[in-house]
This record gives C-alpha cells, structure tokens and sequence, in this order.
C-alpha cells in the first residue's frame, strides 16, 4: 500500500519539476516516514491557542491539529517545495475522512488598504488572470509542464469590511486533461492587520472543495490578532502602507517595491508555487495513512 501511494503522489510531484527543491524521489521510504513521525509527534492538539509571531494567535478548533514550522518545513520539501521563510505552519483535520491542508502564513508589507474591494470587478479580474495565465503558458510548457487553463471562480473575490477578511479562489485545468479528472483546488482567504496579512491556503480537489472550505473560515477566523495589531489600530500618520491594495491579493502577489501590479506571471507562478503539496492532497490518503497512524507502524 505504502508503495503505491508514494508511486503516485511521486508521479504528481514530478510534473512541477522547475519546483522541486529537495525532490521526492531522492528520499527513501524510511525518510518519508521520518518526516510525518516527527511531524506527528510535534503536532499541537486543539482546543489550544498556538502563537503566531507577534502578530495574533490562532485559536485552534478541537477538530484540527497544528504542525509546526520546522515540521511542516520538512513536509514541504518532502513534497517538492521550498521551505516559506512566511509560514508557521500546517493544520490538519483530526477525521481521518478528510484529506485536505492548510498553510498559514504572514506577510509584513504593511497595511493593505481595502478601499478597491468597493470597485472591483469579479468578471474583469478574472479576464485578468486568465490573460496573465495564458502569457506564462509557453514557459510552463519550455519547463515540460502542461499548459494551465483558467475555467471560472470556485469562489469569487468576497471581503468582509466588517471583519477584514477576504476569501477567493480560482479553478485551474491542465490544457488536455480528461474531463472527469480531479483537479487541486487552493482556496485562499486572508485576515488583514496593521502591519500586513495572513494567508490561511486550504489545499484540496474539486470533488470536495463544498465540504472542505468551512474549514478555511473555520482557520481564517480563528486568527486572533493582538492587541495594537489590529487592522482597526492601523495610525496613518506613522505606520507603513503597502505599495497595493486588496485587488492584489485576489491577483496572487504584488511586485514588491516595484510599486505597481503584475498580473502576467507573478499570479501563475504564486499558484503553482504549491501543486506539490496540492497533488499529494489529490493523491488522496497520504495523510490518513502516515499522519493518523499514532503507533507509528510503518
């Protein structure tokens, strides 16, 4: 059983090679199970507030387990990434009849003004992406990896000016693929602060993702922020404003000090960041068969 799950989590891995830092095929099988035993064994249980930074806490829910930076580090180079010098961690449902991930992570760019989620336009963002998409196509194609297409919104951009929270995710096919193929879905959601944001990325498919995204606004809600940390404690007159606003978020990363937006490329190569991981969750029962073995048996 070990072997074919690997076999084809490995298969799906390797079709993100200009990603692969620390490649899964160079791993043994007693490797692989060192990383989840270790990760299982610094797991934090919930209920439990679990520190991030000095930035807020996560109130973790009683269904899910947190993993910690240096263990999901390792977990993220098993599956062909690169460690996120952004990201405290992984969470984990406890049920063993779910297979999704989540990755938390902070970006101190500063305060993300949210005046443009007013104006936006779902439609002409999506047009946007899907043009960005299609210019970063034939380089993905020079990498040996299938062109990507753009269908449609599995959630549309939607912001909480109440609560500062924003949530929006794409749908993205390889060029080719069957039509009854699985295809990994990240479904984003933010909560803004004073000094930046944190990114709470669910990774699971579209055969799942209507029962899966509760645990997103499950996580994304249980960011507590500290006190002067607070999109609400934001000081105009002292505190550092990003060089972008909301919409930015939805196109994936802002270019950094550059001070304008690049939708073509800097979103495509945002979203495969993570297909390493994402394949593993399509994969489906790499988690349930390493991660919720308690006994450690191989």
């Amino acid at each position: 059983m070990f072997k074919l799950i690997a076999a084809s989590a490995l298969a799906l891995v390797l079709a993100a090679p200009c990603l692969a830092q620390d490649a899964t095929a160079v791993m043994t099988d007693a490797q692989k199970q060192a990383v989840w035993d270790a990760a299982n064994k610094a797991a934090i249980m919930g209920p439990s507030d679990v520190t991030l930074g000095d930035q807020a806490k996560l109130q973790l829910p009683s269904s899910m387990e947190f993993i910690p930076k240096k263990e999901s580090d390792q977990l993220m180079r098993m599956w062909g990434n690169g460690a996120d010098p952004n990201m405290f961690g992984l969470v984990f449902s406890k049920s063993q009849d779910e297979s999704w991930t989540i990755s938390i992570s902070h970006t101190a760019d500063g305060y993300v003004k949210d005046d443009d989620a007013k104006t936006w336009n779902a439609d002409e963002l999506l047009q946007s992406l899907k043009d960005g998409t299609e210019a970063q196509n034939e380089e993905r194609i020079k990498l040996g990896m299938p062109a990507l297409d753009i269908t449609g919104w599995v959630q549309p951009p939607t912001y909480s000016a109440e609560r500062h929270r924003l949530a929006w995710s794409l749908k993205a096919v390889d060029r080719g693929a069957a039509a009854d193929q699985p295809s990994t879905i990240n479904y984003n959601t933010y909560a803004l602060g004073r000094d930046g944001y944190f990114q709470v990325n669910l990774m699971t498919t579209d055969r799942t993702i209507d029962k899966d995204k509760s645990a997103a606004y499950q996580v994304v809600d249980a960011v507590d922020y500290n006190t002067g940390k607070k999109y609400s404690d934001f000081k105009p007159e002292s505190d550092h404003i990003a060089e972008y606003g909301l919409a930015a978020l939805v196109a994936g990363v802002a270019a950094k000090k550059l001070g304008f937006l690049a939708l073509a490329g800097v979103f495509v190569l945002k979203f495969i960041k993570i297909i390493g991981v994402a394949a593993v969750v399509a994969a489906g029962a790499i988690k349930k068969f390493f991660f919720g073995r308690k006994d450690g048996a191989a």
